[in-house]
């Protein structure tokens, strides 16, 4: 029974931590999707930029393949309450070399506005990913909390409470006989 009883304990002081890290995460997330929601806006502002600011764009005789690339996208992992996560360390992104005087003038406003643009999109994956990571989290989070919450300390109290009435029957029964046996004694002496 104290084996029963030390596992509530543990199963209940458990409880609460799963809670507060689940409500940690669930917090992380949002902040995540918040990040992800300024970068959208961010890319919508930079296409409506490119097509307000450059409406030249549509001429196809000038050979705009290859101008801007990404490199390189370094990653590191982030612990987040016991959660990997990716995050950017470093974007690297190439320009491709252009004759200054061979390209209109509008196409060094373009290459910015391309580099800025990589650099979202590559922020905003990374984002989704990370919410994605969270999510999977939260998701165990809460596994674990209803197993807990609803499995394992109930059927903890309720071995409790079988070994308490097997306990209380074996008490009685153990008066019962010795009663029984001190009445034998009485009648036989």
């Amino acid at each position: 029974m104290s084996k029963q009883k030390q596992k509530l304990k543990t199963f209940e002081n458990v409880l609460p931590s799963l809670d507060l890290k689940g409500g940690q995460i669930s917090a992380e997330r949002a902040k995540a999707r918040e990040k992800i929601a300024q970068t959208q806006q961010q890319l919508k502002e930079l296409q409506s930029a490119i097509a307000k600011e450059l409406p030249m764009l549509s001429n196809d005789s000038i050979n705009l393949k290859g101008l801007v690339k990404v490199t390189g996208v370094d990653l590191v992992q982030e612990n987040v309450m016991g959660t990997w996560l990716p995050k950017i360390n470093q974007i690297q992104i190439e320009v491709d070399n252009y004759a200054l005087l061979g390209k209109p003038f509008w196409v060094d406003r373009l290459v910015e506005l391309l580099r800025v643009t990589l650099e979202a999109e590559i922020k905003l994956q990374v984002g989704q990913q990370r919410v994605k990571l969270l999510h999977q989290a939260e998701r165990v989070i809460t596994q674990r909390f209803n197993l807990f919450d609803k499995v394992l300390i109930p059927q903890t109290k309720a071995n409790i409470k079988k070994i308490q009435i097997y306990l209380a029957d074996a008490e009685r029964a153990g008066v019962v006989n010795s009663k029984l046996a001190k009445r034998k004694k009485e009648q036989a002496g």
